[in-house]
């Protein structure tokens, strides 16, 4: 079965643990030794982010290493940028509507107290 990384990156701890390769291989008991789960369900995590290629299993004699492979990471940056565009859209124009109120009422202020004098 082919999981995408969505999924992948969803569990906090799996999410953990592409932190904890991206930063050098680890056999899978180092990896495990990171966390207060059972070897077992670190081995399932890991299978999960194997099928979706966030992590790449190296055999080393009768070890077994996880590599991190962040390339399809890159589906999420640009699943994010939509929305990073979207929102920024969005503040720059709240930014430009706060602007005009902060001026509307001084020039309101100023009418009232030339039609005054």
């Amino acid at each position: 079965m082919r999981r995408d990384v969505f999924q992948a990156i969803a569990d906090p701890t799996r999410r953990e643990i592409i932190n904890i390769i991206a930063r050098q291989s680890l056999n899978l008991n180092a990896v495990a030794d990171n966390f207060e789960v059972s070897r077992p369900a670190i081995s399932k995590h890991i299978k999960i982010l194997t099928e979706c290629g966030l992590v790449i299993i190296r055999q080393q004699g009768r070890e077994r290493f996880c590599e991190a492979n962040l390339s399809s990471l890159g589906q999420v940056s640009d699943w994010i940028d939509q929305y990073r565009v979207f929102w920024a859209g969005k503040l720059d124009a709240l930014e430009n509507f706060l602007a005009n109120e902060k001026v509307t009422p001084l020039k309101k202020e100023r009418r009232k107290k030339t039609k005054n004098k």
